[in-house]
């Protein structure tokens, strides 16, 4: 079972400014990090890839991930979520270009490839740490 957002994560993860670095295990055990357009939704947190790319292959093969946001506008303040990748195409398209407007003002993504299709990620969250409100005291 996942755990829940606590409000003032959600409240981080929606800032227009806040980016996330995700990080994935490679196949010889090396971090792989990359930044990523982040959002709060249906009380999970959750971005946007692409089939292959390497986060895409990398979460494939072993689903257990952190994701880093720092908040913008308190830049000693950051929470690290750690837990379990779920993969779903469904309403990929509809999420890139929400965070497409959400980042960059733009209704829709300009990077669509044909020979991708979008991803959606939500992260069944095991632990939450960091500095912030998030921590419990």
């Amino acid at each position: 079972m996942s755990l829940p957002l606590p409000d003032a994560a959600r409240d981080l993860l929606n800032k227009p400014a806040a980016h996330a670095l995700v990080i994935t295990t490679n196949k010889d055990g090396s971090p792989h990090a990359t930044l990523v357009w982040v959002e709060e939704r249906d009380g999970a947190l959750t971005f946007n890839t692409a089939t292959g790319r390497h986060k895409w292959f990398n979460m494939r093969r072993t689903s257990h991930i952190a994701v880093s946001v720092q908040d913008p506008d308190a830049p000693r303040t950051y929470a690290v979520f750690e837990g379990t990748a779920v993969l779903s195409e469904e309403g990929a398209n509809d999420q890139i270009n929400r965070l497409s407007k959400k980042y960059t003002g733009r209704e829709s993504y300009g990077g669509f490839n044909d020979k991708e299709r979008r991803v959606s990620v939500r992260l069944d969250l095991d632990k939450i740490s960091g500095m912030g409100a998030w921590i419990a005291k």
